[in-house]
């Protein structure tokens, strides 16, 4: 494992409108030394043709793709186990980082000597226009924290691979985020870099937009699946969340001027 090299995890699927962008936007980091593993769930679109000029003129990118499509989940762990860095950061293929987001994070976790980090985030539409909302978190999330609710958001999280391992989880539908933080936060607590460094995109069909009816299935499949509770502690868990998430936005949003 290279110590100072940062692997950034990249699962896709039909995203060749946005992938450049986010791809460029990793290439603008005043940090370096990163591998940007981007990995296929066999997309149907144009993703591939996009992405190989790229594969031809910067070696530090890599692309792999699934035998067959087979979820985020399982497209998440694939590029895991082909991660070479120490610090595993990740980046969906239609959100964007600010250029100083791996250098001031780095430098966030080896000051306080922490192994488990996410970023506030700003908004943006599907044009990559600012919608004027920040969004962060607690500023240390431990496991029963985690399990309150899923604080960070996935483009600006990251973690020691010395300290916390190779991470693999259950093939859920969604919220396969969610589930690998909680692996996570059980070998070490998250705590908040409270700076915007990254740009999460909004877009139609994207699980927060969906109903409270359907965040509710998949929460609860998250709880009894991924993490094996009984049907009683699910339900629970299902229900605080619902409650924190209701929280967040009233507490942990922030309207951008």
């Amino acid at each position: 494992m290279t110590n100072d090299l940062v692997s950034i995890i990249t699962p896709t699927y039909n995203c060749a409108r946005f992938i450049e962008e986010t791809i460029r936007s990793v290439q603008a980091q005043t940090y370096t030394h990163w591998e940007l593993i981007i990995s296929d769930d066999c997309s149907t679109d144009d993703t591939r043709e996009v992405i190989a000029p790229y594969l031809a003129t910067d070696s530090r990118i890599k692309y792999i793709c699934n035998e067959q499509n087979s979820g985020a989940a399982v497209t998440r762990n694939n590029a895991l186990r082909q991660a070479r860095g120490r610090w595993i950061a990740f980046l969906d293929s239609d959100d964007l980082w600010l250029p100083e987001k791996l250098e001031r994070q780095i430098d966030f976790m080896e000051r306080n000597s922490y192994h488990f980090s996410y970023t506030a985030y700003s908004e943006i539409d599907e044009s990559s226009n600012v919608v004027g909302r920040m969004v962060y978190g607690p500023q240390r999330i431990g496991r029963c924290g985690m399990y309150a609710y899923c604080w960070p958001g996935c483009l600006t999280v990251m973690y020691d691979a010395d300290v916390v391992g190779l991470v693999q989880i259950a093939d859920i539908k969604k919220n396969n985020d969610y589930a690998m933080w909680l692996k996570v936060v059980g070998r070490a607590d998250c705590y908040l870099l409270n700076e915007s460094l990254g740009l999460y995109r909004r877009r139609a069909g994207s699980i927060s937009n969906h109903s409270y009816r359907k965040l509710i299935k998949w929460h609860y499949i998250l709880f009894r699946k991924a993490e094996g509770l009984n049907p009683i502690c699910a339900t629970l868990m299902t229900c605080v969340n619902i409650i924190c998430g209701i929280f967040k936005k009233l507490y942990y949003t922030q309207k951008i001027i």
